[in-house]
């Protein structure tokens, strides 16, 4: 389950992660009145759960309650890929000397979890990943042993961040352990013209799994604003995230699916969603995964990457042939399999014989044949 970016700073600052003063309101005229309280100058931010707010014209300064209110009652009613916005955070603007990315997320096909850091926030880090591919750093982390204060030092260091970042990495980590979630993310992490470390955006996402030992969150669980397939997905239990782009992807492990997401991006062409389908996928859980994913107007292409191990690549095959008997495919399909019973799952492919499937033994390659075919479509 996602949170609104509000209820992800209210975990940071419960924490002790620094965030800047905010309020949330519903109408311009609180919003004016926030303003005020906060010193006049703000951002206002729509409160919804998907990316790309700023691109959509969600999120916008302010530079004096007047504007605050005029700015709010621009955004509020506003439709964000199918999501209304019916709340605004507004929150202090701070003078800020540099920003930074840091998160965690689960990676599955690894079984730990890996923290991501770049002293290049502020943007998409998907986009960061695939034009300055060295400026993200990627450091695996013991679900036992946690963030200790001298990983939280290797992590900023390995990413080129602040030394004074580091509490905030352990103290962030404390976040994902403490409150049951599998993806948590600071993006910016700023430092201030006066020095401090502020977390002026977040995002975290729960597991569900956990459900009945955060019960505060419950009652956001069943959002009637969710995005639609976000919330198919999750009721056939997919780890799915909705994105901006025309390459539908799906892989086994969330670190197999990023690097994925990275390589599409590095071949011209846009991710459109993030969909790991876990280490121990059955055949019904791939079919399910490819059914979610074309499902998707956006999507153009579809890439699966999957590296066999405890799903071997042979499920993986019948999975897709199971989906193909129940969706109607009009979308090109690029399928990678490698690892265990990989030629076992390529044979079963190509008795299917699909004239929109086609396979690719690398990743690299199947994912320039998925940008290309998006472009063409």
């Amino acid at each position: 389950m996602d949170l609104y970016e509000h209820q992800a700073r209210q975990l940071f600052a419960e924490h002790g992660i620094a965030v800047p003063r905010a309020e949330v309101v519903d109408s311009a005229g609180a919003a004016q009145g926030a303003a005020t309280r906060l010193g006049g100058r703000v951002v206002v931010k729509a409160q919804v759960k998907t990316g790309g707010r700023g691109k959509a014209g969600g999120v916008k300064t302010a530079a004096d309650p007047a504007a605050a209110a005029l700015t709010a009652r621009r955004i509020l009613g506003m439709d964000i890929k199918g999501h209304p916005v019916r709340t605004v955070m507004l929150a202090e603007q701070m003078d800020i000397e540099a920003e930074f990315y840091v998160g965690y997320v689960l990676d599955r096909a690894a079984g730990t979890f890996l923290a991501i850091a770049s002293a290049e926030g502020g943007m998409e880090i998907e986009e960061v990943a695939a034009n300055h591919p060295d400026a993200v750093a990627r450091i695996p982390v013991d679900p036992v042993e946690g963030v200790t204060d001298d990983k939280a030092r290797e992590i900023a260091a390995a990413a080129g961040l602040p030394p004074e970042t580091a509490g905030v990495l352990a103290r962030l980590w404390q976040v994902l352990s403490r409150e049951d979630a599998l993806l948590v993310e600071v993006n910016p992490l700023v430092l201030t013209t006066d020095g401090r470390i502020v977390a002026l955006d977040g995002k975290v996402t729960l597991d569900d799994n956990a459900r009945f030992r955060q019960p505060r969150w419950s009652a956001g669980a069943d959002d009637p604003h969710a995005d639609p397939l976000e919330a198919e997905a999750a009721a056939k239990g997919l780890n799915y995230v909705k994105l901006d782009g025309e390459v539908g992807i799906i892989g086994n492990g969330a670190g197999l699916v990023m690097s994925t997401l990275d390589v599409v991006a590095g071949c011209g062409a846009r991710p459109a969603n993030f969909l790991d389908i876990g280490g121990g996928a059955s055949a019904r859980v791939m079919a399910d995964g490819l059914s979610v994913v074309l499902s998707d107007p956006d999507v153009a292409s579809v890439l699966v990457n999957v590296f066999g191990g405890i799903t071997a690549c042979d499920a993986v095959a019948e999975g897709i042939v199971q989906a193909l008997e129940t969706v109607r495919l009009t979308k090109p399909l690029v399928v990678r399999l490698d690892g265990n019973n990989a030629a076992r799952g390529r044979a079963i492919l190509d008795a299917r014989a699909h004239p929109l499937v086609q396979q690719s033994t690398t990743m690299d390659g199947a994912a320039l044949s998925a940008a290309r075919l998006a472009d063409a479509a």
